[in-house]
Order: C-alpha cells, then sequence, then structure tokens
C-alpha cells in the first residue's frame, strides 16, 4: 500500500522538531501538508473550527489545499512565556509487598492495579499477594514460560471492576468506556446484548485476557542472496523493542521508500473484534477515523523518537493524550480504510520515517 501516515505525519513530525518551530498548540499561521483537513488542523491546533473558517474567509464545503497558508485565530497572551501544563499524578504503585507505593500513599497488594516488580520477587510471589491467579498475571502482560520477571517490570494486575448504569447509557457507551466488547460484558452479568439498559443496574465487568502469541509470519519467495542482515543479525528477544499488536499471518510486509512498491508496515490478517495491544508502553498522539486510507488509527509516542501505529480498527478503546502501558488493549481488529478484509496495519516510526518493525519484534517462531 503506497501509504504515509498523512493524516498524523505533521503531528510526527512536529514532535521531532522537523516540521515547525511552534508546536500546534502555538503557531498562528499553519501551511496545509498533504492529507490535512481542516477538523485536523483546528483539533491539533486546539481552535475551534469555525474560528479558522472565519479567520480565513473559507468557504463552504471548507476544503483546505496542500500548501495553502492559514490564520490560527490566537487569544492575546500575557507577555512571557507560558508555563507548560503540570502531568497527570502518576497513579500509585506498589514496589514491594509492604504496600507501599511510588507516590508514598499506602496501598494494599490487594488493592493493586500495577506493580513494579521489586528485587526477590517472583510472579508466584507478586500473584500470592495480589490474591490474583498467577495464570491471569501471566496473560494480562504477556509473559510466556517461565514467566520470569525482571527488576523494575511494570506488571497489570487485572482486577473485577463494577458499573453502575447511569439514564441514557448505551451498551457501547460502557464498553467504550472500560475497554471491553459489550457483548462480553452482557454475558458476565446475563444481559439480552441488544436490550436497553436499566438505569441504576450494577455491571460485573469482566477482565477480558486474550493477549496475542507471537504470529506465525506469511511464507514469500525467498530472496536473491545478498549483503542486507540476516536473520541471525535480529536482536535477541530480551532486546526487542517492541511486541506483536495481535495475533495472525501477515499477508504483506514491510517495503523500503526505494522500492516503487513501498510499504511502510506490517499487515497482519486477524479476525474481525480481535484485541489489539500497545507494543510497547506510551502515550496516545492520535486516536481517531482518519478517512483516506487509514480508517480508525491510533498512534502512539514512545518516547526518544519512536512511534507506532494501529490503523483500520474496528473500534478505538483509548483516547487522545491517555498513557497506556505494553500489552494494554487499545482498539479491536476491524476492516476500516483501505483494508483488504479484518486485518491490523501496523507501523513503526523513528523520528518521523518509518522503519521495517521486524527486527523491532521477537522472532516468530519457525514453521516446519
Amino acid at each position: 500500500m503506497r501509504a504515509i501516515l498523512a493524516c498524523v505525519g505533521a503531528a510526527l513530525l512536529m514532535a521531532t522538531g522537523a516540521a515547525r518551530a511552534a508546536p500546534p498548540e502555538e503557531e498562528t499561521v499553519h501551511v496545509v501538508q498533504s492529507g490535512e483537513t481542516l477538523n485536523g488542523i483546528a483539533n491539533r491546533a486546539k481552535v475551534s473550527r469555525e474560528a479558522i473558517i472565519k479567520a480565513n474567509n473559507l468557504k463552504e464545503p471548507y476544503g483546505v489545499r496542500v500548501g495553502q497558508k492559514l490564520a490560527i485565530p490566537r487569544a492575546v497572551k500575557p507577555a512571557g512565556k507560558p508555563r507548560p501544563a503540570p502531568l497527570p499524578k502518576p497513579p500509585a504503585v506498589t514496589t514491594k509487598s509492604t504496600g507501599k507505593s511510588t507516590t508514598g500513599a499506602a496501598t494494599s497488594a490487594e488493592q493493586e492495579t500495577q506493580h513494579v516488580v521489586a528485587p526477590g520477587e517472583t510472579l508466584g510471589g507478586i500473584a500470592s499477594r495480589a490474591k490474583v491467579p498467577r495464570v491471569l498475571i501471566a496473560e494480562a502482560n504477556g509473559l510466556a514460560p517461565p514467566y520470569d520477571v525482571k527488576v523494575g517490570q511494570k506488571l497489570v494486575i487485572p482486577r473485577t471492576r463494577h458499573h453502575t448504569v447511569k439514564a441514557g447509557d448505551t451498551g457501547f457507551d460502557v464498553s467504550y468506556q472500560y475497554g471491553v466488547p459489550w457483548r462480553d460484558i452482557a454475558v458476565a452479568n446475563g444481559l439480552d446484548p441488544d436490550a436497553p439498559l436499566p438505569a441504576g443496574k450494577d455491571l460485573l465487568i469482566p477482565t477480558v485476557l486474550n493477549p496475542p502469541p507471537i504470529p506465525t509470519v506469511a511464507a514469500t519467495p525467498a530472496p536473491a542472496p545478498a549483503p542486507a542482515p540476516t536473520p541471525a543479525a535480529r536482536p535477541a528477544p530480551a532486546a526487542v523493542r517492541f511486541a506483536w499488536p495481535v495475533s495472525g499471518p501477515v499477508r504483506r510486509g514491510w517495503k523500503s521508500h526505494a522500492t516503487t512498491d513501498f510499504h511502510d508496515g506490517l499487515d497482519i490478517t486477524a479476525p474481525r473484534g480481535a484485541t489489539v495491544r500497545a507494543a510497547a508502553a506510551g502515550t496516545v498522539l492520535y486516536a481517531a477515523r482518519e478517512k483516506e486510507q487509514f480508517g480508525n488509527l491510533v498512534v502512539l509516542d514512545h518516547g526518544d523518537g519512536w512511534y507506532t501505529a494501529y490503523a483500520f480498527l474496528s473500534r478505538i478503546t483509548v483516547k487522545k493524550g491517555v498513557k497506556v502501558v505494553r500489552g494494554e488493549r487499545i482498539g479491536l481488529v476491524g476492516d476500516t480504510g483501505m483494508a483488504r478484509g479484518n486485518e491490523l496495519h501496523f507501523e513503526v516510526r523513528r523520528n518521523g520515517s518509518p522503519v521495517d518493525p521486524l527486527p523491532e519484534l521477537p522472532e516468530p517462531p519457525r514453521t516446519p
């Protein structure tokens, strides 16, 4: 697929300092980039769409052209450099079995939802103190046998949650809020998934665990011998940067822009509604529908110039600006955008440029 993440390219370039000197929230003039829309520009600039239309005398249907300069109206600010907004306070995370949390508050091991592994701890001991089965913690974090944990590793502790239905709540509202398919919630509560929700009802929100095993890459013709890096040059499993976001065969692999049929990522075939998980911890940079190519799209910022993108989703289950941990659900497999069936388009980018995801992922199992 001759595609680049056009809708977020400007945001990625901005993040690496390669596009504009000012971040979107501060710029007063914006040059339209390829694939951008008026809505997208307004969202990133944190200015209403109507204000930009009025400032630039735009006419219906309010289309914009590549290279067009748009005035971004701003309120007059007092002199002096503005102070950045404070970062959200991190949740209390228990670091030892004593229940002492990193924020200084006492958190019981039976209540924590995230645990940082301390020296001498094992998965069995953590599970025993948290009163959660060892296998559930292993599955929630995508751990493989022999289920070793490392000092400083952050583990998600799956907990049962409850939701009290408010007037007007729909199954989709509840599903979106907790990132759990509505059918699973309905089954857990003995409800008809298609029936209206009664206000005041207490719903059990089940812990949905479906971590993807390492997928088998679809067979491709053997390339001619070349001095390119061989599979032996790939990092050892302990050194890989990212985890596989979903289980399934790779229908189409990555190809460099040096080729005429370049492809910026991997197209992984999977059942509709299968869980798509964050390949690494990060912050949600983009979570919305991109109508030109990628359909429902999530982009994560992992810091140090690394980004991952997840496209063709049937549903997005995270919101822009939130922080996610490795293996956390961010969406569901679908066929939106230019998908050729139910599949996930997965990209890895470094400083705004696409890179081959395979060297950054665990080695897939070898087929006999």
